[in-house]
């Protein structure tokens, strides 16, 4: 078992409320319960000595190791090859179908045996709120529980179970044909889950695998690359939290975006950003009940803040819409590889960040033209948004990605905001809706006006990062896509050439160069995953059809072998930053729609 295995060494499971890491080993390294942002129960990859962690596996790992998901599911599947005999562990979770918040979560880890005979061993740790709180362990034959504060969780397994301190290990051999079990539930004190049988797992294995098959159905996607696009979909649901229909940005805190460095930040919050731009791809691919359950979680949070001072919207929220997100040090871990600090909790949800209003007018405008109608009291929820916006717009803010070196100018975050207004607008026209209309028009022409004369650098003959400097920005690809510019107006050809000269390494895209704009941070970082796929976006908007689709096709040699991005690319194709990123996935989908899009009325 490697310390720290690469971060694209795993797959994702999940239940739709919390999800799981497991890598090629067989080992689940991650796992937080009873959400995506509740502290974790295995996080050896956060700290392998103290983070916790559950390994099943062959005894004897000699020969090799392959991962892959069960055809079009959830269903993660690690086969062990060996002469003796070859071997798989079978991880999943039950879906929620009920849409209720729920204490209770479920990993089944199925073993099986296809050829010859396998001993598999089990190695069971649990460390309770990021390995900060003691554990109890009481054990009875094939049944072991954990109890912590406030917590248990039940290790039941069809095949004997023996303590190890306050751990658990066990061991089963298996022939040709033969199945056993091991099922982790995580629960409030005192719920007692039924304890497995092979037939039970069995069960709920073609469940889950039914359960997927009939979601997927709904996908309109006939485009090049199916595969591809409905394992990033499945990916999306799997980062959604059900009972609000919130989109975490990543399954995991922590995860390095330079190895060694301080760019380690906690994901697992619903980003306004995110989301809203989710909404589009989502419809675009026929998801229709995903994309309006964002919409009125998005709706809510501006409700919510109707009638108090400062910001309608703040940039990320927790999956129930809780504004708080303390950040906090966890001294305690020593980090993936050494990666210090590992943050819990984002001190960037206090951060002015403008392009959140673009984003959300955007996600509200695709709901509201899905539905063909707009409720009053909808409708004057985003006309007092608006109204607020017109007069605020024009301020310094931290831009898009979150930088700790001082609010600025950024040309981003104004494009987004003309976005908000021409949204606006449009649906006012759309559903004859009373608003002040003039009010919204002269501010949409203002922004406007002052990007393409401030937001333009005449030195490098491109839009740029923000109004004080030359620096290129790669969020910028977005204005063709956004009808901010034309995609073939000579200002955006002239930006997107500056761009391959001073961005692009290799088909893979850098946001901006830290050199050259401070952040406020130390270290590097690799290139971002989600701007090479609005690269590829924006070369076929752009007609420059070859170099989007073989940009696009050497990025799928970047995926790991189930078909899974994290953030960020390293310096020797490494994937890192937090796992899988659920940005990186829905720029993809995009990529893929507008390229077939593209390549479609062309006749190639």
């Amino acid at each position: 078992m490697d310390r720290y295995p690469p971060i694209a060494e795993h797959g994702l499971v999940g239940d739709l409320q919390t999800a799981a890491l497991v890598s090629s080993q067989g080992v689940v390294d991650w796992f937080a319960a009873p959400r995506f942002d509740s502290p974790s129960i295995f996080a050896a990859l956060l700290d392998h000595d103290r983070g916790g962690y559950f390994l099943l596996a062959p005894e004897h790992p000699e020969g090799t190791c392959k991962q892959l998901y069960y055809p079009d599911t959830a269903v993660l599947v690690t086969r062990f090859m060996s002469p003796d005999g070859v071997g798989e562990v079978i991880d999943f979770m039950p879906p929620d179908r009920t849409g209720i918040a729920s204490d209770r979560h479920t990993l089944i880890r199925a073993v099986r045996v296809v050829r010859g005979t396998v001993d598999f061993t089990l190695d069971c740790r649990p460390r309770f709120d990021y390995g900060r709180a003691e554990h109890e362990l009481e054990l009875d034959d094939n049944a072991a529980v954990f109890r912590a504060p406030g917590i248990e969780a039940h290790l039941q397994g069809t095949f004997p179970l023996e303590r190890n301190g306050q751990d658990i290990r066990g061991r089963v051999t298996l022939r040709a044909g033969e199945v056993g079990g091991a099922v982790f539930t995580v629960c409030a004190p005192g719920d007692t889950p039924e304890p497995p049988t092979v037939e039970r797992v069995t069960k709920q294995f073609w469940d889950v695998v039914d359960f997927w098959h009939t979601w997927l159905r709904q996908s309109r996607y006939r485009g090049r690359w199916p595969e591809l696009v409905h394992r990033s979909v499945i990916t999306l649901k799997l980062l959604t939290y059900a009972p609000t229909g919130a989109l975490v940005a990543a399954a995991t805190t922590g995860l390095p975006e330079q190895v060694g460095g301080e760019r380690n930040w906690d994901y697992r919050f619903t980003w306004v950003r995110d989301g809203a731009l989710s909404v589009r791809t989502l419809l675009d691919l026929g998801f229709a009940e995903e994309a309006t359950a964002f919409v009125h979680w998005l709706v809510q949070r501006l409700r919510e803040r109707e009638g108090k001072e400062g910001e309608p919207l703040q940039t990320m929220y927790r999956v129930d819409g809780n504004p708080e997100l303390p950040e906090e040090i966890l001294d305690h871990f020593e980090g993936y590889r050494g990666s210090s600090p590992v943050r819990i909790g984002n001190g960037a949800a206090d951060q002015l960040q403008l392009d959140i209003y673009g984003e959300a007018l955007y996600a509200v405008s695709q709901g509201l033209e899905l539905a063909q109608q707009s409720s009053y009291v909808g409708w004057k929820t985003l006309t007092r948004t608006l109204d607020w916006f017109a007069d605020t717009w024009d301020r310094p803010d931290e831009g898009i990605w979150e930088t700790r070196g001082g609010r600025k100018d950024f040309t981003y975050s104004r494009v987004m905001a003309w976005v908000a207004f021409d949204q606006g607008l449009r649906l006012a026209d759309r559903f004859r809706r009373p608003a002040d209309v003039d009010k919204w028009r002269r501010a949409r022409d203002a922004v406007f006006e002052q990007v393409m004369q401030r937001g333009w650098s005449e030195r490098e003959r491109a839009f740029v990062q923000h109004y004080d400097g030359d620096v290129l920005d790669a969020s910028l690809l977005v204005m063709p896509r956004v009808k901010f510019l034309a995609p073939r107006d000579p200002a955006w050809l002239s930006t997107l050439d500056a761009m391959d000269r001073k961005l692009v390494s290799d088909s893979l895209v850098y946001r901006y160069d830290p050199s050259a704009s401070p952040d406020g941070l130390r270290g590097s970082e690799g290139t971002f995953s989600l701007c090479t796929f609005l690269y590829v976006d924006a070369l076929a908007r752009a007609g420059r059809l070859p170099m989007a689709r073989y940009t696009f096709e050497k990025m799928q040699t970047y995926a790991n072998h189930v078909g899974l991005f994290a953030e960020e690319v390293g310096p020797s194709g490494e994937q890192l930053g937090n796992f899988p990123q659920a940005f990186t996935h829905l720029s993809l989908i995009m990529a893929a729609v507008t390229l077939d899009e593209a390549l479609d009325r062309v006749g190639k």
